[in-house]
């Protein structure tokens, strides 16, 4: 194996080839269950046991990853194959990180087209339904927790939530979020990073290619068929302000595919979420199952390259400016009021999908052992899992 000094801390760095980046986050896809808690597994294989990046480079990427829309834990393995060995090992690692939910996800669409209408597979979503409420609840929770610091954060959530609940397009309440921060944290003192600024080798002519595969991609849609050129906009523009995280993608989905379009209803699309619980990868991948209802497999394929899509190009295009982005006041102030919104908007869309269930016993004895269950950290698919089997009997 090949390997080269850091100049910095003079430690060795093993340079992987894209076989072993393609094997490594492929295994690690498969069992990519718990989102966000991925990371730390990403950070034993790429840090610890391959040194393929040094520690400090890893917190760089975690932290350009978390302030950059799109799912964190996907975006991270994206950021390892870049620094490993560019935009292939990036395009690499990202896909093969990926590909077990995308497979997951479209065989359980398949199933559910099938046998949705059966009484025990009824049962099973009846319960699930309110299972994901208590799941959207904990993320809205550990958003508050993270961001909700102050009064002012208050208010932008709480405008964010108002603003939600009159089914105001979630991405205007997000620029409008991103002004708030500006003007409310405009005095206080700067978030600007201290460090000295990296100089960073730019992968502009890989983001390019890749950029023109992708305009290539949305051309062919455009030229063949305008209801999936169409959905692969509106994917991509959805993962363009998810901010925040995997589940930031879910009010904006919310809206536009169930209050908007009206492509199904509710009950269905938090049917998505629960199967995207139940596969490894990030929540995100419920977009593959809302394009196999619509539009079939095809569907299920356009719409999982849509809202990726921008995820990665983020990842690959900014990571070189990242330094520089992250120093600026303004950039950071505006991110604040950013992630106190989702924080509203989350709130707004528990309570959406909480009003749509028609409560009884056994729906919230589910819903607060579920809840219980995620706060002591049990693992999503553990509960979603057991949630299933207790909702045939009880349902």
């Amino acid at each position: 194996m090949e390997v080269f000094l850091l100049s910095e801390k003079n430690v060795s760095k093993e340079i992987p080839s894209l076989y072993s980046l393609a094997l490594s986050f492929l295994r690690l896809g498969v069992t990519a269950f718990g989102g966000p808690a991925m990371i730390a597994y990403i950070r034993k294989m790429s840090v610890e046991e391959k040194k393929w990046l040094d520690d400090e480079t890893f917190r760089d990427g975690i932290a350009l990853c978390q302030s950059i829309p799109g799912a964190t834990a996907i975006q991270s393995s994206a950021y390892v194959g870049l620094k490993a060995r560019g935009v292939p090992g990036a395009l690499v690692s990202f896909i093969s990180f990926g590909l077990p939910a995308f497979l997951f996800m479209m065989i359980l669409s398949s199933l559910y087209l099938k046998g949705h209408n059966m009484t025990e597979v009824i049962s099973t979503f009846n319960g699930l339904q309110a299972i994901v409420v208590s799941i959207v609840a904990n993320a809205t929770l550990v958003i508050g927790r993270n961001y909700i610091k102050n009064w002012k954060a208050i208010i932008i959530a709480l405008f964010s939530c108002v603003m939600y609940s009159f089914k105001v397009n979630p991405i205007f309440i997000i620029i409008l979020s991103g002004l708030l921060g500006v003007l409310f944290y405009y005095k206080e003192s700067s978030d600007e990073i201290k460090e000295p600024v990296k100089k960073e080798k730019s992968s502009f002519k890989g983001f390019f290619i890749v950029l023109s595969f992708i305009f290539i991609f949305f051309l062919i849609l455009y030229l063949t068929s305008s209801q999936l050129f169409h959905l692969a906009i509106l994917m991509s523009r959805i993962d363009m302000f998810a901010f925040g995280g995997g589940f930031a993608s879910l009010p904006i989905m919310l809206h536009e595919i169930v209050q908007v379009r009206r492509w199904m209803d509710e009950k269905t699309f938090l049917n998505g979420i629960a199967m995207g619980q139940i596969t490894p990868g990030p929540i995100v991948i419920t977009a593959t199952f809302i394009g196999y209802i619509i539009y079939g497999p095809l569907g299920g394929l356009v719409s999982t390259i849509s809202i990726f899509s921008p995820s990665f190009l983020f990842v690959i295009g900014i990571e070189p400016y990242f330094n520089r982005l992250r120093r600026s006041p303004v950039v950071n102030k505006a991110l604040r009021g950013i992630l106190c919104s989702f924080a509203g908007i989350l709130l707004m869309s528990t309570i959406k999908f909480g009003i749509d269930i028609p409560w009884d016993t056994a729906r919230i004895f589910l819903v607060i052992a579920s809840f219980i269950s995620l706060l002591l950290k049990v693992d999503i698919p553990w509960i979603v899992l057991l949630g299933s089997v207790i909702s045939i009997f009880i349902l």
